[in-house]
């Protein structure tokens, strides 16, 4: 197991290059920069950055940002930043082309988020990206390729 890429810790870590939307590139190939992991940010940071990323056609990139607060949060607002997480992996599938997988998680995102849709925590506009979610998931039904539109987390 030597060959494999591992962190101090002896977790697996891919050392292999990725593209812009976080598919492996062969070792040695050029790739996109990854996003760190394990990074604690404020709320209002981590809502800044995953809107920054989904802004520039990094939707993997803003899933592992949320993810990041995901893994960091105890409490029901853990289920927050996990329902986020899978609308960033669903438009991550939109933009490669796999609509199974895009459908799958924008839909699963958007009745995860349906705790939330009430209390709009941290200003996150719940209702829109439930609304945009399933938008989005419905046109990926209708036809066999979709351009990727991000959301509006904040709803400006």
């Amino acid at each position: 197991m030597t060959d494999r890429d591992r962190d101090e810790a002896g977790r697996a870590r891919n050392a292999r290059p990725r593209d812009g939307l976080g598919r492996p590139l062969p070792y040695g190939a050029d790739g996109v920069e990854r996003q760190p992991e394990g990074i604690e940010r404020a709320v209002e940071d981590t809502i800044a950055e995953a809107q920054r990323l989904l802004d520039t056609g990094r939707p993997f990139h803003a899933h592992e940002v949320f993810e990041d607060a995901w893994k960091a949060t105890d409490g029901p607002e853990r289920e927050l930043w996990r329902a986020l997480a899978q609308l960033a992996v669903g438009l991550t599938h939109v933009a490669r082309g796999n609509g199974n997988g895009a459908v799958s998680l924008l839909e699963r995102g958007a009745v995860n988020l349906e705790p939330f849709r009430e209390a709009r925590p941290h200003g996150i506009d719940i209702p829109g990206l439930q609304t945009w979610a399933r938008a989005m998931a419905d046109e990926v039904k209708a036809r066999a390729r979709v351009e990727p539109v991000p959301p509006r987390l904040l709803g400006l």
